[in-house]
């Protein structure tokens, strides 16, 4: 059965939702759709690829996925459809392909919208156009490149990762753009600290699960996406430390502290 998701910056409850799944019901009434992310923050096209970026992957070959964040075009932008890794992607060229794939797509293509000029309705008709078999080239003109948007990305010196939060999930963890990978690469076999927005909030130590330390207690974790994460178990560490989007993780070598030699 195929499968198109979306993913939204209206409330549930908005009329928007309302208009587009009608659409996608009266001119594919054979899809299932499925609600991938919805309240998306108004215009955050970062939270929103980051949520599409971890989250398409596990959706069936084919699988059409639409974007309506801050999806309507401004001069320069156009709507798109782009095919990678088995799936297709509509939505506005404001950046976010490019954030969602870091990488070349395997094609691109400028929706024709000659008839319409109602986004809901463009995104809707070329997804049903998909589903019926019809090749994105058939449906606009071919592109060589997208717009591109430059991913945050922890940056290394020496003995020290400078990150920062990128994503702020349901119950207050604060998620960094720090890869076990990369934390692997600098700190194997190294003692250290990872201290948050200050040198008063800082752990040394990296444990699995939240319930390895007593409630209340702060720990860093990497979490399924295998990005270092910082928790309070049972608690909302975003809220208790004033975290958001963009706050600074800074992760160095712990110096053990010497005692000074006694003379008596």
């Amino acid at each position: 059965m195929p499968v198109i998701t979306l993913t939204t910056e209206w409330k549930p409850d908005d009329i928007y939702h309302g208009i587009i799944k009608g659409k996608l019901c009266s001119l594919c009434p054979e899809a299932t759709i499925i609600d991938n992310a919805v309240a998306i923050p108004a215009f955050n096209i970062s939270h929103a690829s980051f949520v599409i970026r971890n989250t398409y992957g596990n959706y069936p070959k084919g699988t059409i996925h639409i974007i309506c964040v801050h999806s309507e075009a401004v001069r320069g932008q156009d709507y798109l459809i782009v095919k990678a890794k088995d799936h297709f992607f509509i939505g506005t060229d404001n950046g976010i392909f490019n954030l969602i794939l870091n990488a070349d797509p395997d094609e691109v293509v400028k929706i024709d919208h000659s008839e319409s000029s109602d986004e809901l309705d463009i995104f809707a008709k070329a997804a049903s156009a998909l589903l019926r078999g019809r090749k994105p080239s058939e449906l606009g003109k071919q592109l060589k490149s997208i717009s591109e948007m430059i991913p945050l990305r922890a940056t290394i010196e020496k003995d020290v990762i400078i990150g920062s939060i990128i994503f702020i999930d349901s119950y207050g963890n604060a998620i960094s753009n720090v890869t076990r990978e990369v934390f692997h690469r600098v700190f194997e076999g190294k003692e250290y600290r990872i201290l948050i927005q200050s040198n008063k909030n800082y752990t040394d130590h990296i444990l699995e699960k939240y319930s390895d330390v007593p409630v209340g207690e702060m720990l860093s974790r990497f979490n399924s996406l295998d990005l270092l994460e910082i928790s309070i178990n049972g608690a909302n560490v975003s809220e208790l430390l004033d975290l958001n989007v963009g706050s600074v993780l800074r992760i160095e070598v712990r110096v053990k502290q010497v005692s000074p030699n006694r003379l008596f």
